[in-house]
């Protein structure tokens, strides 16, 4: 009977565990839809806080699952509903309501964003999820969201005022949207968060970078994420360069494959010279004479 009681118990557990991944991603919606609300309402510094807020919901639900064993296709599928709501569908509609709702046909570049986010989930669920990621293909949508939601906060630091105060909010916004909506679609390769581990010189300072963003988070937030937000898409943009640029380098030096060229052209031109007549006549010459 003990027996039979754990057995309840631990099936009880199970389906409580399960719970956890689906909680976090509902937990997500719920502060994307707020996200809207508050936009429309004029409350856009609020709105970026909750697009931030479902970035960290969505991180640990993806950790919640893969700890706890509970992965499954319909997480995954909810997830990815769910991120298009909270990072497509609101971030764009936080820079329409502060920057683009002047003129009526800035919303297709609302449009233009949500579409890039659903593809880039779409391709997401395709390509990489469930598997172990090195690199994200394309900019994440996640990162995409906080970049456009914290953009307005960020416009109102007396930073943003003092030195960059003849910058064109509403062109700097839609330019924005337009960037971080091509690079969610485009090849561009974007790291991984490293794991934290003291085993190697690499998870230290991780870890050690880890902590001091926890401490800028809490202490400047209106700098620090969209700060970290534009710096991550520069830097997967700079590599990609890099990289490219390294890739289309020759494998042999340029100088080597001209001195090639130029012998089997003097090669061609030993032939045409006069002693060409003598070897011919040598061939045509019979066998003894030319062992002799």
């Amino acid at each position: 009977m003990g027996h039979g009681m754990s057995a309840v118990g631990r099936r009880r557990l199970q389906r409580g565990v399960i719970v956890l991944p689906s909680a976090f991603t509902l937990g997500n919606l719920f502060l994307g839809i707020w996200a809207i609300v508050s936009a429309s309402r004029g409350h856009y510094e609020m709105a970026g806080w909750l697009i931030v807020l479902a970035a960290f919901a969505d991180l640990f639900d993806g950790r919640v699952a893969r700890f706890t064993g509970t992965g499954s296709e319909f997480g995954e599928q909810l997830d990815s509903l769910v991120d298009a709501i909270s990072f497509g569908v609101a971030p764009a509609l936080i820079v329409y309501f502060a920057f683009l709702g002047d003129t009526g046909w800035n919303w297709i570049l609302a449009f233009l964003y949500v579409t890039a986010a659903i593809l880039r989930l779409a391709r997401f669920n395709v390509e990489q999820a469930g598997t172990a990621k090195v690199a994200f293909h394309g900019l994440p949508s996640p990162n995409a969201g906080v970049t456009m939601a914290t953009f307005y906060t960020f416009s109102q630091t007396p930073f943003f005022r003092t030195y960059l105060r003849d910058v064109n909010l509403n062109q700097a916004a839609a330019w924005l949207t337009v960037l971080v909506a091509g690079l969610m679609v485009s090849s561009v390769l974007y790291p991984v968060v490293p794991r934290f581990t003291f085993r190697t010189w690499g998870g230290r300072f991780a870890f050690s970078l880890a902590i001091a963003s926890l401490i800028a988070a809490f202490t400047v937030p209106e700098y620090f994420f969209f700060t970290v937000a534009i710096t991550y898409i520069g830097y997967g943009l700079v590599r990609t360069v890099v990289l490219g640029f390294l890739e289309r380098l020759p494998e042999r030096d340029p100088l080597i494959d001209e001195e090639g060229d130029e012998g089997e052209v003097r090669e061609l031109d030993y032939g045409d010279m006069r002693r060409q007549p003598r070897i011919r006549r040598r061939r045509r010459s019979p066998p003894s004479e030319d062992i002799s």
